[in-house]
């Protein structure tokens, strides 16, 4: 088939045709991008944290009393938890990872005598626990050991303490010490007073930050302290259950701990998997947006192709008609206008190509999103290709039916 009388009448429609190649190419552009996106969202939401997720869940306890001893509570709270049929193991814990609130601190692997500028902080999160808590925790030890109960010293509001000993994350020792093992090795940071140091003795696999949006959210240390009274009488147990007990457990565990002391609020009490999903509401949130824009804007192109083809086989009947008395077959009716849809799509996805790393690099530049893979474009408009085939088909195969004798009676 020739392709010069296809664009002749193309030409006659110059603004059907601009319209639907205009709309064509902004579906292809927000469409790549948007898959794009959304593809970023399930990877970031589904990453392992490194935990015992499902197993997990976290209690608040507040004293109020006078005479409240937090230091005598820590050791008969914890006592009580680890004593609930269904526990795993208890720990206290500063923060809990991914809920997005939590402590950081500057690390470097040079001591203060060594000038300023040749020291590189690296950014971690902190995470305060006992010597139950990687067994709480349920991170994998890959190197090194875990913590003893002699490592484990009291952090108090007049008393810091330096802890002699520390466990980091594999992604934050490879970045302290690229070039070598970091067992053994010191770390210097604020945690006991200025340049306090402290001993890596041990590397988990994986434990992610607090912010489920910051950079180095593979950046975790462990800390071997309890938190004697820093802040106030305040304590946060992290406590780990068989899975498919966890539910039970946790309301035991909030009326165990609220009988062991009447003189404390016990409070936030949440899983592990709630505050994950509390976090990544906003990730979802657009998910869902994103897929409900996909979806829409190639619904309304694909019936903007059928609205426009169908206004063109009304206005060609007489055409058709002719065409069909001098020989052509209904195939040859129904692939004319598959073909001219080819073209008016094909400008359509030139400029929706141009469009789609032009709006990639709008948001790299606004919302350091990172730049969009090669292979979005062309499936892109492949899928666009097939959509406008899809969209056509209906409308080109009602023309294929025109007889020449209708045809002839609209003369």
């Amino acid at each position: 088939m020739e392709f010069r009388p296809i664009i002749n009448a193309l030409m006659r429609n110059k603004t059907g045709l601009l319209l639907i190649a205009l709309q064509v190419a902004i579906t292809l552009a927000i469409v790549c991008n948007s898959v794009f996106i959304i593809l970023q969202r399930i990877e970031k939401v589904n990453r392992p944290s490194g935990m015992d997720e499902k197993a997990l869940f976290t209690i608040t306890s507040l004293g109020f009393a006078p005479d409240f001893d937090l230091r005598g509570s820590l050791r008969q709270d914890l006592e009580a938890l680890r004593s609930i049929p269904g526990v795993i193991d208890a720990t206290t814990i500063n923060s809990v990872p991914l809920s997005n609130g939590g402590w950081s601190e500057g690390i470097t692997t040079l001591p203060e005598s060594v000038p300023e500028e040749q020291r590189k902080n690296t950014p971690t999160s902190i995470y305060i626990i006992d010597d139950h808590g990687v067994n709480t925790l349920g991170v994998r030890v890959v190197a090194g050991r875990n913590f003893t109960a002699d490592d484990v010293s009291y952090r108090s509001r007049d008393d810091k303490g330096t802890p002699n000993s520390v466990i980091v994350t594999q992604a934050l020792a490879d970045q302290l010490y690229p070039d070598g093992n970091a067992l053994g090795k010191p770390i210097y940071s604020g945690l006991g007073g200025k340049g306090s140091s402290s001993t890596i003795v041990g590397v988990v696999e994986r434990l992610q930050a607090p912010w489920v949006g910051w950079d180095k959210v593979e950046h975790a240390m462990l800390v071997p302290q309890y938190q004697d009274g820093e802040f106030d009488n305040s304590a946060r147990y992290l406590v780990r259950t068989d899975p498919a007990r966890r539910d039970e457990v946790m309301k035991e565990a909030e009326r165990k701990l609220g009988e062991v002391n009447t003189g404390r609020i016990v409070r936030g009490l949440r899983s592990v998997e709630e505050v994950r999903g509390e976090s990544y509401r906003q990730d979802r949130a657009m998910t869902i947006v994103l897929t409900t824009v996909i979806f829409s804007l190639l619904a309304v192109t694909g019936l903007g192709i059928v609205g426009m083809v169908s206004f063109w086989v009304t206005r060609r009947v007489k055409q058709i008609g002719t065409r069909r008395a001098l020989g052509a077959r209904r195939f040859d009716i129904r692939r004319y206008f598959m073909i001219e849809n080819v073209i008016v799509v094909g400008v359509g996805i030139a400029l929706g190509l141009l469009l789609t790393y032009g709006f990639n690099l709008w948001l790299m530049k606004h919302y350091e999103l990172p730049r969009l893979a090669w292979y979005y474009a062309p499936l892109g408009a492949l899928t666009v290709l097939l959509l406008g085939q899809l969209a056509v088909f209906g409308p080109a195969t009602r023309a294929s039916r025109v007889s020449p004798a209708v045809a002839t009676r609209t003369v």
